[in-house]
């Protein structure tokens, strides 16, 4: 049972870059709701048949969205904007270029959870922890299935 990031990070670290891809994609559905202008490149992230040209072409709108999204955060802290600029750079990470990929789950992981706090501070909710503990099942189910 996974309960701490270090055995999160190891078991993350054993998988294949495709498999990374694959769970890093449930992570990011996870917080989808804070921007689901990436929902395209979370697919193409979870679907194993997705070709090199598709990928390169979900990276460009990731980045786009990470871009558009960073643009709207200003200075007046937009806690809703900061949380989708993460999830754009989470789907960003999974779908990054095989050379730059470098531990895609785990960037997706962290950005997930920078989107999650992000969205609870901006409700004034204190319950940060549970976007870990989502994670941890999400990937012990995904281990358990492949």
């Amino acid at each position: 049972m996974i309960t701490q990031d270090t055995d999160f990070k190891q078991a993350l670290d054993k998988l294949e870059l495709a498999q990374q891809r694959r769970v890093g994609a449930a992570f990011v559905r996870n917080v989808l709701a804070l921007n689901p202008a990436v929902t395209k490149v979370v697919d193409a992230a979870a679907n194993e048949d997705t070709t090199a040209d598709e990928l390169a072409v979900a990276f460009k709108q990731a980045k786009a969205a990470a871009l558009d999204s960073h643009t709207r955060c200003g200075s007046d802290s937009d806690w809703q904007a900061q949380a989708g600029y993460f999830v754009a750079r989470a789907a960003t990470a999974l779908v990054a270029p095989d050379k730059q990929a470098k531990a895609p789950a785990w960037e997706a992981a962290v950005n997930a959870r920078m989107a999650r706090t992000c969205g609870h501070i901006d409700a004034s909710d204190e319950s940060m922890h549970e976007e870990s503990e989502a994670q941890y099942r999400l990937l012990e189910q995904f281990l358990n299935d492949i």
